[in-house]
């Protein structure tokens, strides 16, 4: 029996790889074009696992938890999106594909996928936006030094005190139910993932960091364009008519504007689009290069 009452679940899939000086664990699936799953702040491989069963029987699926999340070792600094993006090409480099890939980035990792598409154009052959960050004019407004010393600090506060095993499943999965509209059982790795300090301070990492990594991306902008790369952005939508979700379809089109890429809607789905409406992410995907097995027109 485990420590948290069921049967002992066996290993998670993948392979854990050490990718510049960082053990990480990848997951490679199916075959055919690349396609990299990236989530959003504090997301484990897992969380793929709806749109990855069905995109694997068309694309090459990567999979990775960033430094410190799900079961990769812990991040030797603070993340940045150039950071990041340059992770993105080394592990499918560690995998031995160099060719063109499709990055997917959810949330804050949609700050990743634009700085790969923009830093390494030979390798972007597109990319989906799902439910991705938003920054219209970031301007963080104390030093990055200071706020991720203040995170770090905080991490190991809460580390000592024992939190993370006490709670972290259960703020976990607060927050699965706050950003989804269906029911959505526990996975057999979601407890295990949340109860480290190594997660947890991860989770600070990026949190403390992401007005820097939006700021990143827009300074890439002018000077780094998307070169033709086919982008479409997918926003989620509830049902609601609140300004609030109104506010914020409207600033998703008006990133797929500024990016030059197409604009569709997964309805209803809360931001876990990917738990809510996997087949609306994996449409997406395999819409954008205009996959012979899946045809479907995207959204303006």
């Amino acid at each position: 029996m485990s420590r948290d009452g069921g049967k002992r679940k066996g290993p998670a899939p993948g392979r854990m790889l050490r990718v510049d000086g960082t053990v990480l664990h990848v997951l490679c699936e199916g075959g055919g074009p690349v396609c990299v799953l990236s989530g959003g702040l504090g997301m484990s491989w897992f969380d793929w696992d709806p749109v990855a069963a069905r995109l694997a029987p068309h694309r090459t699926v990567v999979r990775f938890d960033r430094p410190g999340l799900g079961l990769s070792a812990p991040a030797t600094g603070p993340p940045t999106a150039a950071g990041e993006a340059a992770r993105i090409a080394r592990v499918l480099d560690a995998l031995g594909l160099y060719g063109p890939c499709t990055v997917v980035g959810h949330s804050l990792a949609a700050f990743h996928a634009e700085a790969f598409a923009r830093l390494h154009p030979e390798r972007a052959a597109g990319l989906v936006l799902v439910d991705g960050s938003v920054e219209e004019d970031p301007r963080p407004r104390l030093p990055r030094t200071v706020r991720t010393a203040w995170a770090g600090g905080l991490a190991s506060l809460l580390s000592a005190a024992g939190l993370p095993r006490a709670l972290g499943p259960t703020a976990r999965r607060l927050t699965v139910r706050a950003s989804t509209v269906r029911n959505h059982p526990r996975g057999p790795h979601e407890a295990g993932a949340y109860r480290t300090s190594r997660v947890l301070r991860a989770c600070a990492m990026e949190n403390a960091t992401y007005a820097y990594q939006a700021a990143e991306v827009a300074a890439l902008r002018p000077d780094h364009p998307l070169r033709g790369v086919p982008v479409t952005v997918l926003a989620a939508y509830d049902g609601s008519e609140t300004p609030r979700e109104l506010r914020w379809l409207e600033r998703q089109r008006a990133l797929a504007t500024q990016l030059g890429g197409a604009f569709a809607v997964a309805a209803p789905a809360g931001h876990l689009i990917m738990a809510d409406a996997p087949d609306a992410v994996a449409t997406a995907v395999l819409s954008l290069t205009a996959d012979p097995d899946l045809e479907g027109p995207r959204g303006r």
